[in-house]
């Protein structure tokens, strides 16, 4: 009977281990998530300002600035399916 009290302790100790590091983990991940979401926030206000110059600059330039929007868009839809894969 000693011997399965023992290994009780054992498998007990083992799932406090693994608690405790899911938690850090859960705690590092949220952290992760803020930063690259305050990220994505800075670079938000800045496509919002790209699409009222795209507005202003109808013509020529419009198809530059298109695509550069483009690329920001796609890093920001990149980036916010990183912060929902992280939580």
């Amino acid at each position: 009977m000693t011997e399965k009290h023992f290994d009780l302790d054992a498998i007990v100790e083992d799932l406090k281990r693994q608690r405790d590091e899911i938690r850090v983990r859960m705690h590092l991940a949220k952290a992760d998530a803020r930063d690259e979401f305050e990220r994505l926030e800075r670079e938000w206000d800045h496509v919002r300002g790209k699409l009222g110059v795209i507005g202003e600059e109808a013509g020529k330039a419009a198809v530059e600035v298109g695509a550069a929007l483009k690329l920001a868009v796609d890093e920001l839809r990149n980036g916010y399916r990183k912060v929902r894969a992280l939580l």
